[in-house]
């Protein structure tokens, strides 16, 4: 079966590092609004229906919602949802539209979920190695990250405006 086409199609060079991590800044931004939402979405909301607005006072107050896995669950699967859709349909997060790169499969095609996957653990293990998955396109011969590497995909540079057409 073939993927969807991304558009504009051409070879495209591979997005440096710089370009890289001003889009992932751009997109920190972005994911922070979006930890907050659901954070506030299932304290105020699903928190407070089940336990009343007094006893979730007083559980806060005691710290026992400072390590809830129910949220870190929601948040991770959150996050991983606004990822997973944007590489999926348009190849490129907000942020990396901003910064003209796009992440596809080297015939211009759309990734798939399992590589939109694959890209999310990995360069979560990446950051976790104090970047160093990242600053593995320094020394790359084909300029990939590790989770380009790992999800078979590539990150381009596309021209300027490319995203508006």
């Amino acid at each position: 079966m073939s993927r969807p086409m991304l558009q504009p199609q051409g070879q495209f060079p591979r997005a440096g590092l710089i370009r890289r991590f001003a889009a992932i800044f751009y997109d920190f931004m972005l994911c922070m609004a979006l930890i907050m939402v659901v954070t506030w979405i299932y304290q105020q909301g699903l928190l407070r229906l089940i336990y009343g607005a007094e006893q979730l006072k007083a559980m806060a107050e005691g710290g026992a919602m400072d390590h809830d896995p129910v949220l870190s669950s929601l948040v991770l699967l959150s996050l991983f949802a606004f990822f997973a859709k944007f590489w999926t349909h348009s190849g490129q997060t907000l942020g990396m539209q901003a910064w003209n790169i796009r992440v596809q499969n080297a015939d211009g095609s759309r990734i798939s979920l399992t590589q939109a996957l694959l890209r999310f653990i990995i360069s979560i293990f990446s950051w976790l190695c104090l970047g160093l998955g990242f600053w593995w396109q320094l020394w790359s011969k084909n300029k990939a990250t590790w989770h380009d590497t790992y999800s078979e995909s590539v990150t381009v540079q596309l021209p300027k405006g490319a995203h508006k057409k």
